[in-house]
Order: C-alpha cells, then structure tokens, then sequence
C-alpha cells in the first residue's frame, strides 16, 4: 500500500486518528473483504520484542479482523511511525498472554477482548524468527 495520510470521518474514527497520533492506539487499514476498498479502524496494540505487534478483536464480526482474515496485508499509523504488516492468526498460550496483555494495558473496557481473533502483526520484509 503507498504511504498516504489515512483520512478518516466519523466522530469516533477522529478521535481513534488523534490515539493513533499520539501512540495510544494502532490506526490499521485493510482491505475490504466484499468491496476491496480501504477500510480503517483503531485498536489497541502491544509491541513485541521482534517489532512486530499483537492486537485483538472483541468479537467474531469485527470488521477489521475479518478483512484480516481474507487478505492478511495491512498497514498501521503508530504516532510518527507507519508501516506495512502481515497478520497472522495467533491461539492457544501466545493467543491468552495477547489478550491479558491487551486488558492490563487498556483496562476493563478491554475484557471484551478475546471473544474475537488476536493477530500478530508482523513488520513486511522481516524474516520469520
């Protein structure tokens, strides 16, 4: 994807952009799994040792991790700092530690987390560890 400013509209997707400005939160964008056109969401992250980075749906229907599903390129805005990623679906032991990480970062309104897909978000062009 080319680096462009990620341009959002709704009430909520401004201030997931200023999160995202400010390192609090990952701005993702993946492709729309029905209409192929960007589509944009901020979630809470946790950054790995290795760069890359772990995030979690709250539920089975998000749109963001179904997109992931269906096409496992993305990019992110973390403050300054954009990139592209490959997800991979994570469970068992790695998939539990992403999410109490997740809810001991965000707090409770995070304990939704684990009721939808965790992902790795691994940098492109990095070689597999």
């Amino acid at each position: 994807m080319a680096a462009r400013r990620l341009a959002l509209t709704t009430d909520d997707q401004s201030i997931g952009e200023q999160l995202a400005g400010w390192g609090k939160v990952a701005l993702i964008e993946t492709t729309g799994r029905v209409s192929g056109s960007p589509a944009r969401a901020a979630v809470g992250f946790i950054e790995q040792p290795d760069g890359s980075f772990v995030v979690a749906a709250g539920s089975e229907s998000a749109d963001w991790a179904l997109n992931l599903r269906s096409n496992p390129h993305c990019r992110t805005v973390i403050g300054d700092a954009a990139g592209d990623y490959v997800a991979t679906e994570i469970d068992g032991a790695e998939r539990s530690a992403a999410v109490t990480s997740l809810i001991l970062r965000y707090g409770t309104p995070a304990e939704g987390l684990g009721r939808g897909p965790v992902f790795r978000l691994k940098p492109v062009g990095k070689a597999p560890e």
